[in-house]
């Protein structure tokens, strides 16, 4: 979150931690044969909401490639931006919304909306299409400790505050995350 933050023209303006353990279940969804291999399980999953003005677009999407592209060059372990200009068509990205080239899926289809790579994905607000805003409010809905815990800070924000305040909002959600786990046995395993 903080490498958008710092390297991109996106203002960090809400993020929320969503901490969920739950209980090994006595069969698997798809393998019904009652060994789910695990009493608990706790992940983790971070959601940010970013501001930026809706005039910039093409300029925000370049400054998020950009900034994988810098530090590919002196490479950070802490650097989470996987997006980047290349060969994959995220150059026509910018091109499409700079107004200097065609959609990059195809001249028939949704304006484009999100970039996702490795456990990131990225979102955001419309400018073309009838829906002007993808990028929801579903900020700790469920908290219901100790089972599921939500963090939201600044507390009081929401996702429309971001777009009054910005114009548009970008949402990068960061895959489900196992930190903690019993086996059945009773061993404790820690994801890598």
């Amino acid at each position: 979150m903080n490498a958008y933050a710092k390297d991109t023209p996106l203002t960090l303006s809400l993020l929320t931690i969503n901490d969920v353990c739950a209980g090994g279940k006595a069969r698997k969804l798809f393998f019904q044969d009652g060994d789910d291999r695990y009493k608990i399980r706790c992940d983790m999953r971070a959601t940010a909401y970013f501001g930026a003005g809706p005039h910039r677009i093409g300029d925000v999407l370049d400054g998020i490639l950009a900034g994988c592209d810098r530090a590919q060059k002196t490479p950070d372990p802490l650097d989470t931006i996987p997006f980047r200009h290349g060969p994959d068509g995220r150059s026509s990205l910018v091109d499409y919304y700079r107004g200097v080239g065609p959609n990059p899926n195809s001249p028939s289809t949704l304006e484009p909306s999100y970039l996702y790579a490795d456990r990131q994905r990225l979102t955001w607000d419309t400018l073309r299409s009838s829906r002007k805003t993808l990028v929801a409010d579903t900020v700790c809905r469920d908290d219901d400790p100790p089972v599921v815990r939500c963090l939201r800070e600044p507390a009081g924000r929401t996702v429309d505050d971001i777009r009054k305040q910005h114009g548009m909002v970008f949402k990068l959600e960061i895959s489900n995350i196992d930190y903690y786990i019993v086996s059945k046995k009773g061993t404790i395993i820690v994801p890598r």
